[in-house]
């Protein structure tokens, strides 16, 4: 028997990095299964990721020993349990096919989460979530109750040791407080190939302009509307024949496609934050 894990990490660029990783496993016993890594020029960072297996045992000496590691070298780092699923709350409105397909995709396999809770500021999916015998909890959210509807969102999480909360076209702004607690660990999926057509009704702005791609994006909630990290993108093409409500359906597939592959990611642990950049390890 042994025990997987996957080490992310970043720091400074400089010769003997990946050696003194390599080293660093070896000499603890650790076989390399799986590595990857970036060299940023743009910035002089070194990212890296490495999934490793080892004798079963306490992750405590690994992490003792990659403390003093990381402050040879100045690394921000994390080491997880490869089989540990990741322990996520989704938020939805009403419109509920990134919903559908992420409980399907999990309930398959295809998704190492461990689904919480499900959160709606409407009561539409709590058949669906019963049917995945997934809690579900509608809070209302209006300008009078916002602070407390976001006070209990946030109980919620906390309770369920939530690691990633994932936006699934829930159509609400969260604010500014909501989305620091939540920094690098709350995925939203937006209904446009970002930066074009950000806000409300994209889809209205996309017929408006005639575009011949509509798409979707994938990215991390930030105090700034719809100017997150982006973790994944995709496009469908259309012509000048689609009204608003093909673009809406056509957009519909490729929204539960790119939210999906950004999730599995983020639970992998293959994205790692490069300032308002990511760093995709796929």
């Amino acid at each position: 028997m042994q025990d997987t894990y996957i080490l992310t990490l970043s720091c400074p660029d400089r010769p003997g990095i990946v050696h003194a990783v390599s080293g660093f496993l070896l000499e603890h016993g650790g076989n390399i299964e799986e590595a990857a890594q970036f060299n940023d020029a743009g910035n002089g960072l070194f990212f890296m990721r490495v999934q490793f297996s080892c004798a079963p045992g306490s992750p405590d000496a690994l992490r003792e020993g990659l403390g003093g590691l990381a402050e040879r070298f100045g690394m921000r780092w994390q080491l997880h349990p490869a089989s540990q699923p990741m322990r996520t709350v989704i938020f939805v409105s009403r419109e509920g096919h990134c919903l559908n397909d992420l409980l399907f995709r999990w309930k398959s396999g295809l998704l190492p989460l461990d689904i919480r809770a499900i959160v709606s500021n409407h009561r539409d999916f709590y058949q669906l979530a019963a049917g995945y015998n997934v809690p579900f909890h509608h809070i209302a959210v209006g300008k009078a109750n916002k602070a407390q509807a976001e006070a209990r969102q946030m109980e919620i999480i906390e309770s369920e040791g939530a690691e990633l909360v994932v936006l699934a076209r829930y159509m609400q702004i969260l604010s500014d407080e909501l989305c620091q607690r939540l920094a690098g660990r709350a995925i939203n999926i937006h209904h446009s190939f970002l930066p074009s057509f950000k806000g409300a009704k994209p889809y209205y702005q996309a017929h408006a302009r005639g575009v011949k791609l509509i798409g979707a994006t994938a990215h991390y909630v930030t105090a700034d509307l719809d100017e997150g990290p982006i973790i994944e993108q995709d496009v469908a093409r259309v012509d000048h024949s689609k009204n608003v409500e093909d673009l809406t359906a056509i957009g519909r597939d490729t929204e539960s496609q790119v939210l999906a592959r950004a999730v599995k990611w983020h639970s992998e642990h293959r994205v790692l934050l490069s300032g308002q950049r990511t760093v995709v390890f796929r």
